[in-house]
């Protein structure tokens, strides 16, 4: 069993290429103020919280004029690269293709969306753990609580959807690098990693969450966060 204190073994990916345009903000929303910070500078900090990272990723779009305004941790694992696509799939790709550059196919790589800034580190620590020596990899996800209903044309109900067995995915999703890099080449309309994975018939493990590790998504958000975050702050401190 490899250590996995292994250098180089893991690695993580932000990407942060996206617009986010139901925040109805002017900012991309991993931007907006939240607590005195960026939204993605929380998951930042959470991620280089965890020793076991060699490297945290920021994918950016080309044409992003945000990034420079703010000052960003001094950590030297802390890279950036503006090669983000149309798509979270393609910035995903497109950033694996750099990272591979500098580290093994073999590798981890634990990608993470922007806005969950939620996110701690002893999650993602404890996701490492479990997933080190796993065949495939596997995500954060909850089981579904609420009864799921899915809408007709003409704005009713269309069926109940039985709740048992589903979970909603969340993120880092963790796989190795060159087989989520082929997975992704192979299905790239996926909406996230593991759908690529299965679609390349691997069956992702499930590593239970909670609905703190929520990500931003409407206005009403913003407050949610900042009220976990500092009850986060209260508590260390």
């Amino acid at each position: 069993m490899t250590s996995i204190h292994t250098p180089e073994r893991f690695h993580a990916l932000i990407p942060a290429a996206g617009s986010g345009s139901r925040m109805g903000h002017e900012q991309p929303k991993q931007y907006i103020d939240l607590l005195g910070r960026p939204v993605i500078r929380h998951t930042i900090d959470a991620l280089l919280g965890v020793s076991a990272l060699a490297s945290v990723w920021v994918v950016l779009s080309p044409e992003d004029e945000h990034w420079d305004q703010f000052v960003w941790p001094a950590d030297p694992r802390l890279k950036v690269l503006r090669v983000g696509g149309p798509s979270r799939a393609a910035s995903v790709a497109n950033g694996l293709a750099r990272i591979v550059e500098s580290a093994s196919a073999d590798s981890w790589v634990l990608v993470h969306d922007a806005a969950r800034a939620c996110i701690s580190s002893a999650q993602v620590s404890a996701m490492i753990e479990t997933l080190a020596d796993d065949p495939v990899g596997g995500l954060l996800a909850m089981p579904v609580a609420d009864t799921l209903k899915r809408i007709g044309a003409d704005g009713r109900v269309a069926q109940t959807i039985p709740r048992a067995g589903l979970w909603q995915a969340q993120t880092p999703q963790m796989f190795r690098i060159g087989m989520l890099r082929a997975a992704l080449a192979a299905h790239p309309d996926v909406t996230d990693e593991a759908g690529a994975i299965e679609a390349i018939g691997l069956k992702p493990r499930l590593i239970e969450s909670d609905a703190t590790n929520f990500k931003l998504t409407f206005p009403q958000d913003l407050a949610m966060a900042a009220r976990l975050l500092g009850s986060q702050v209260k508590e260390n401190a």
